[in-house]
């Protein structure tokens, strides 16, 4: 029986799983999932319009129809909104139908990756559940910073550099990672980071929540105010 969250919507485990379709397709740009197609079919299943979402969410009305006519691409803080007014988690726009994956293999430039403003998110897990732990590819663009609230949550965090510079920034202590450097920590510890540099840097980070429900993924993900 699948697991369900108590309004009724797979947990994040789930949502890894269903990716595995995605990554055995052959032609990789079956590997994009259209996320304004899906707000339109999570609205519809909840019986909103898109005035009535657009009213729930804080959004302005011409820019949910944009998105839903994939005339714009939204942000992680406009997904946030609208996650947050449908009752779901954010990773329900990236979601896919599919068996559970059992054996994981991917080609690099062929992982689900999220495009944000400072950078991209890949996808490691591609489908396949490290119990609630989150393996992700951060790419950072130069001169970029998460977001200057500090991001808290549960769990602990890992972080490997593999390509240029990042620095992180764990209560008021600062820590500039080069390649080969790794930082772990407490999550609930406040915590940031940029890249200071000229040229994007990139690092291994694995995002352990305690709480099945966390959403510390989509934290890392807002975009600067």
């Amino acid at each position: 029986m699948t697991s369900k969250r108590a309004n009724g919507y797979p947990r994040r485990s789930q949502w890894r799983r269903h990716l595995s379709q995605v990554l055995t397709s052959k032609n990789a740009s079956e590997r994009e999932v259209n996320v304004g197609r899906r707000l339109q079919s999570l609205r519809m299943m909840r019986g909103l319009s898109q005035r009535a979402l657009a009213e729930m969410s804080g959004l302005n009305f011409n820019t949910l129809s944009l998105i839903e006519n994939e005339k714009s691409s939204p942000n992680v803080s406009t997904l946030q909104q609208l996650a947050d007014a449908l009752n779901v988690p954010v990773t329900a726009f990236f979601e896919v139908d599919g068996q559970p994956a059992r054996v994981v293999f991917q080609k690099s430039g062929e992982r689900p990756r999220t495009v944000f403003s400072q950078g991209t998110f890949e996808d490691l897990g591609g489908g396949l559940a490290l119990g609630e732990a989150t393996p992700l590819l951060m790419t950072l663009c130069p001169h970029q910073q998460s977001d200057p609230s500090p991001i808290v949550h549960t769990g602990e965090e890992f972080i490997y550099c593999l390509v240029g510079e990042m620095v992180f920034w764990v209560d008021d202590d600062e820590y500039v990672l080069q390649p080969g450097d790794s930082l772990i920590f407490e999550a609930h510890i406040p915590h940031r980071w940029a890249n200071r540099t000229d040229q994007p840097s990139k690092a291994l980070v694995v995002i352990c929540p305690a709480d099945a429900g966390d959403r510390s993924v989509t934290q890392h993900l807002e975009d600067d105010k």
